[in-house]
């Protein structure tokens, strides 16, 4: 009967793929896990119990979908707006921005004054086909049924969306047809174009009523460029128009005349982002692979041509890209090259010569790989763009390869598929403490990716959120006040007291670093805490009315209260409580592969008669071969009072396993009360046998 005592000594290569059950020769196989729920996977090699999600405040309408966008001006200065169906709401440290007074029994407020918001042209059906990019204190926003718009903030309480008033273009290609256009006067406002015919005025159905507000730019009988705004529209062949350029030379018609590029006619730029000092918006819907890129340092103004009809390096100009298909632009990042993700293929844009700036004459665009892509904005870690491949089930890492001079796009998610099925609506990184690729799948299930790609750790991890039917349906990240850490906000559709609602919630750290007891331990969902005089009853809590909810008291597990009046009432008097909805954590190791007289461990009988758990921190512990054969773990001793909470322990814990002979040699850890847990390596004495 061969012995050993193999050891688990990183879980970096998080939950695997059931299809990977038979590859022990992979080198992450021993790293990996069969299970790793609500459990967080650090770049350095532990597995940590997730922090609790903190209750913010319910969302305008839980009857409607919400989606969370960040707006970051600064490390230290950050908001989570919250978009809803043709509104806006915003959140700074941690609290809903509101105008009236804040109820602070908790410590966090929640909204009992008058909530700031304000109006947008935004349905709740088009809410996660938005972009966004931002300028300091200006966010620029991209939707394809929308004209562009700035967010501007000036203070907490005071935002304004407006629609952009562009001072030039950006145009269509020049007319390329007989038709003319004539002017009614050279200069001054409601000017009348008098068009030849309709030939080449969209799709030669000739003016159209959505044609209000488009831009007209054209060459007159002097060669000089001057454009105008549209005001009115009479029938195909007549608009009324108000001079925006320079006055005209002559009335006399023209072939040399363009169109603005976007409308209600052409449709608006789905895409938008920053890159080489200009603005650059993509995909109308009339022009799905087009680039719009502004004047340099002039983000409102698309120029192309100076008042002499001459192209500058500076000048604003319109880059289609060229496939033999059509493929509409979904995503654009901006790094050293401009990034592009479309639904055949990834391109980047760059300068063709590289010792000159980018400009009309010197860009460069060249297809990288034909995966294709996601509607969803990727992060960007570092020097690479993390995409959604096509049906949204794959996480490719876009990044350019030294070797072979070209951009490559491998699977990330390839050891791991079973997470991502089903497909992701959002993502977005959390850089610190962990570097954590967070996601919200089509189901509510959160899913995260530990990515630190200098130590090659890729290791995904499953959570499910507290509460019954709970689903995760946005996620955005911001820095936190302090700009110590990334927090990240979520929408969570649940269902309380019988009724759907929907909440915004923080994850919080679940546990301070270098803490040694649980008293602000928080690892709960919803969750709110109480800090002051001791009390027994608590109020404040109707946001889980009905809910039997976990309590942490003073650093102890509390017996379970059902909330009701929006309060709840403790066996005895606590200074500091958190109170939430429960959630599980479980590590479940891969089958073990080591012991074995003859060959493989795999397919023989094995035993672990005892077992050492190195841990951090970690307090209340259940372990076992199976989810439903577990023993608790003792942490107290005969020296902890009985009436406090006992200390976190760091250490080795060497226990008896719960004794049982089978094939698998499967190890679960599982914490199911409101304290940490964090593994650090597993280490089992093992007996395998044929028999």
């Amino acid at each position: 009967m061969p012995r050993s005592a193999p050891i688990f000594t990183n879980f970096t290569a998080g939950e695997l793929s059931p299809r990977l059950e038979g590859r022990v020769d992979l080198q992450k196989y021993p790293n990996g896990c069969k299970t790793l729920q609500n459990m967080i996977v650090q770049k350095h090699g532990p597995a940590s119990r997730r922090g609790g999600f903190h209750f913010a405040s319910e969302v305008k309408n839980s009857a409607k979908k919400t989606r969370l966008l960040p707006f970051e001006f600064s490390a230290t200065q950050a908001y989570i707006i919250e978009f809803g169906d043709q509104y806006a709401r915003f959140y700074k440290n941690y609290g809903q921005i509101q105008t009236g007074p804040f109820d602070d029994v908790f410590d966090v407020p929640f909204n009992k004054g008058a909530t700031f918001e304000i109006s947008t042209p935004y349905l709740e059906e088009e809410l996660f086909e938005i972009v966004i990019t931002q300028s300091a204190d200006v966010l620029y926003i991209a939707h394809k049924n929308h004209a562009p718009r700035t967010l501007s903030r000036l203070s907490d309480t005071s935002w304004t969306l407006a629609v952009i008033t562009f001072l030039d273009g950006p145009y269509n290609t020049i007319n390329a047809t007989e038709t003319t256009f004539g002017l009614s006067a050279t200069s001054g406002t409601g000017v009348t174009i008098t068009a030849s015919a309709v030939t080449g005025i969209n799709d030669d159905l000739g003016f159209l009523t959505t044609d209000i507000g488009r831009f007209i730019r054209f060459e007159d009988a002097s060669n000089k460029e001057t454009y105008l705004l549209i005001t009115a529209r009479a029938d195909t062949t007549h608009v009324t128009a108000d001079f925006i350029g320079p006055n005209a030379s002559s009335t006399s018609a023209q072939t040399g005349w363009r169109l603005g590029a976007f409308s209600d006619t052409t449709g608006y730029p789905s895409v938008v982002t920053f890159f080489e000092q200009r603005l650059v918006w993509a995909a109308t819907t009339t022009r799905p692979q087009s680039l719009f890129f502004s004047v340099s340092a002039d983000f409102e103004n698309h120029a192309p041509t100076d008042v002499d009809g001459d192209v500058l390096d500076d000048s604003g100009f319109v880059y289609t890209i060229a496939t033999d298909q059509v493929n509409t632009i979904r995503w654009m990042r901006a790094g050293k090259v401009l990034s592009i993700g479309t639904a055949g293929g990834e391109f980047i844009v760059s300068q063709g010569d590289q010792n000159s700036p980018l400009s009309p004459t010197n860009t460069r665009v060249v297809r990288q790989t034909t995966f294709g892509s996601a509607a969803v904005t990727p992060p960007q870690v570092g020097n690479s763009v993390l995409f959604l491949q096509r049906a949204s089930r794959k996480v490719r890492e876009y990044v350019y390869q030294f070797e072979t001079d070209a951009f490559t796009a491998p699977d990330l998610s390839i050891l791991s598929e079973h997470i991502t099925e089903g497909g992701v609506i959002e993502i977005a990184y959390q850089q610190e403490p962990d570097s954590i690729v967070w996601m919200a799948r089509s189901d509510g299930k959160l899913v995260g990716m530990t990515y630190e790609r200098a130590q090659d750790v890729i290791g995904w991890h499953q959570h499910t959120i507290g509460g019954t039917d709970a689903k995760v349906e946005s996620v955005a990240v911001i820095p936190s006040q302090d700009g110590s850490q990334d927090d990240l906000w979520a929408v969570i559709q649940r269902t309380i007291n019988g009724s759907s609602v929907r909440y915004i919630e923080f994850l919080t750290n679940g546990l301070a670093e270098g803490s040694v007891n649980t008293e602000q331990a928080t690892f709960l969902d919803s969750m709110l805490s109480y800090n002051g005089t001791p009390a027994t009853t608590l109020f404040g809590l109707s946001h889980l009315e009905g809910q039997t909810v976990s309590v942490l008291a003073d650093g102890a597990s509390h017996p379970p209260r059902t909330v009701s009046s929006g309060s709840i009432t403790l066996n005895a008097s606590y200074r500091t409580v958190h109170v939430g909805l429960a959630y599980t954590s479980t590590l479940e190791t891969m089958r073990i592969e080591a012991g074995a007289k003859d060959g493989t461990a795999q397919g023989k009988k094995k035993r672990i008669a005892r077992i050492t758990y190195r841990l951090y921190q970690t307090l209340g512990l259940k372990h076992g071969p199976t989810p439903d054969r577990l023993d608790i773990i003792p942490f107290r001793s005969s020296a902890d009072d009985m009436d406090e909470a006992p200390a976190l322990f760091t250490g080795d814990k060497e226990v008896e396993f719960p004794r049982n002979w089978d094939k698998d040699g499967h190890i679960v850890l599982v914490q199911d009360q409101p304290l940490p847990m964090t593994v650090l390596a597993i280490m089992p004495e093992l007996n395998t046998t044929k028999t």
